[in-house]
């Protein structure tokens, strides 16, 4: 029997928000159920998702709970010292995430320095390997990826593995290159 996808309306209202954003994704949620899956718990008192809304209704805006120390946390019933540094962790783990930016590998001025550099990296290899090279418009490298291992003298390359990596980097140029073993 295939199982089809429900919509949101048709999801049953005890769907717990774990289950809501398997189903639908991260966007769906509201932020009391996205701060129920980061809290895990409740308490004796309260379930989860109460939990989560009376953090939400404690703090004003998303702002002032970011800024909440571990104290500030901690004060509130239901939330002890555990919940209270996951949830700090969290907000910094975030913060992070939002810092972070596309690790590049270099740039790419010639086919030349290209080809010299792979030609030392893939020199010792026993197999034929197909290597791609994923540019942003700058032309730096934004990922490498040994997209095949072949035998010695072969290497069967499907264009979907290669694109796929593409897509997945959202890279605007891409370099194949492949060795020979053999020499």
């Amino acid at each position: 029997m295939e199982k089809r996808k429900l919509f949101i309306n048709e999801v049953p209202e005890d769907c717990l928000p774990r289950e809501r954003l398997e189903l639908f994704g991260e966007k769906a949620l509201s932020n009391q159920e996205l701060l129920a899956i980061l809290l895990r718990t409740g308490s004796r008192e309260m379930n989860v998702m109460y939990l989560a809304s009376t953090v939400l209704n404690h703090f004003r805006n998303l702002y002032e709970l970011k800024s909440a120390t571990l104290h500030e946390l901690m004060l509130l019933k239901g939330i002890g010292k555990v919940k209270a540094v996951e949830l700090r962790a969290a907000i910094e783990f975030g913060y992070r995430l939002h810092q972070s930016s596309q690790v590049k590998q270099g740039k790419i001025s010639s086919s030349f320095q290209i080809a010299q550099d792979l030609i030392y990296e893939m020199r010792g290899f026993q197999q034929e390997h197909l290597v791609c090279l994923y540019l942003n418009t700058k032309n730096e490298v934004i990922r490498q990826e040994t997209v095949f291992k072949g035998s010695l003298n072969q290497s069967i390359a499907h264009p979907r593995e290669v694109f796929k990596g593409a897509v997945k980097y959202s890279a605007a140029r891409l370099i194949m290159a492949h060795n020979h073993p053999s020499g």
